[in-house]
């Protein structure tokens, strides 16, 4: 079986550019952005962030902010602030080399075992076994596991183990991920082309169609959000996510969830006054947009909002800024929030850049 997958990587295996280095930093960008994120999204992504921060030492010494707008648009964004600390922490303890033990690999913020094993066997040539999403799939329908993967990792991963070439361990792991990725699809898997066809149970079975189960998921929940787009004179306020929040370190437009009996615009006077310290009133009804997150659904409900008094302050966020809307771009964002850009941009185009408060 790892000959024949090893034959079948030599003639079909990707080309992709973290596979062109044996340089631990880069194959470890690679992973952390490969982590639930398609390779053709990731691809431009990794590129523009070797280009920028090129080894541990820049990305240690990189700005936050400019860590999260190189990460913009890829989402979970945690994955990011974690490459940010292990860099730094790296370069303490380290003098910013990558280390090579499992356990001092798996000690670093935001690094898995199927992470560190990806990395430490793609740069190193450690024997060490992975299990991504991909390579889930192809043992589950290898052994026609009659359960959902997520319920029987330590079965897949002892698997993953006895399969794996301890002799060209590198190449055997990428081969497993492509053979997940572009023959044993999640969906109409291209079972004529699978080199280890005559081995798979579910299909034997009649069974790869079926195969993996999927556990079964909890409903998303809905949110409501408020947001105010507050202008003064040229300016636009946006503040900074606290680090404890879900998108930290990420700016926005201040608002937040409608209470009970509680009107949109009402909701974010009330929030803009609780979480910077400013006064403002409603102009106008800018938009309203829908974004899906992993783990619910939010509608963003924005208002053109007028300032008109007090100063602006971190009461409930990190930070707080009046910037002009061409600066807008140079701040990392969530995705619902920018969302937003166009219909602001179309705003003051129409009403122009100018909205003195009175």
């Amino acid at each position: 079986m790892r000959q024949s997958l090893q034959r079948w990587y030599r003639e079909h295996g990707r080309d992709l550019p973290w596979r062109r280095t044996r340089d631990p930093y880069a194959i470890w960008v690679s992973e952390v952005m490969l982590q639930q994120t398609q390779v053709a999204t990731v691809i431009p992504y990794f590129q523009r962030w070797m280009q920028t921060l090129p080894g541990i030492p820049a990305l240690a010494a990189a700005p936050q902010q400019q860590v999260l707008k190189l990460w913009e648009g890829l989402g979970y964004y945690r994955r990011a602030l974690n490459l940010h600390k292990a860099a730094q922490i790296l370069m303490r303890e380290r003098n910013g080399e990558f280390p090579r033990d499992l356990e001092q690999v798996l000690a670093l913020p935001g690094i898995g075992r199927t992470t560190a094993g990806g990395i430490l066997s793609a740069a190193f040539d450690q024997p060490l076994p992975i299990l991504d999403g991909n390579v889930k799939r192809v043992l589950a329908r290898l052994v026609a596991l009659q359960q959902p993967p997520s319920q029987c990792l330590p079965l897949l991963w002892q698997l993953s183990q006895q399969l794996l070439d301890p002799v060209q361990p590198r190449a055997f792991n990428q081969a497993l991920m492509d053979l997940g990725a572009t023959v044993c699809r999640p969906k109409k898997p291209h079972c004529g082309r699978c080199p280890w066809q005559a081995d798979c149970s579910a299909y034997n079975r009649g069974q790869h169609q079926q195969l993996p189960m999927s556990a079964p998921r909890a409903s998303r929940p809905h949110k409501q959000i408020a947001v105010a787009i507050v202008l003064r004179g040229k300016e636009i306020l946006i503040d900074r996510r606290l680090e404890s929040s879900m998108l930290s370190g990420l700016w926005e437009f201040p608002g937040g969830k409608i209470e009970p009996g509680e009107t949109a615009a009402e909701c974010v006077v009330r929030e803009v006054k609780e979480e910077i310290g400013i006064d403002i009133e409603v102009v106008a009804p800018l938009a309203t947009v829908e974004h899906v997150y992993t783990h619910f659904t939010v509608t963003l409900i924005a208002f053109i909002c007028r300032y008109l008094g007090g100063e602006a302050q971190a009461l409930q966020c990190s930070e707080v800024r009046w910037v002009s809307p061409a600066e807008l771009s140079e701040f990392p964002f969530p995705g619902a929030n920018q969302k937003l850009f166009p219909h602001l941009h179309a705003w003051l185009a129409e009403h122009g850049n100018t909205f003195e408060h009175t």
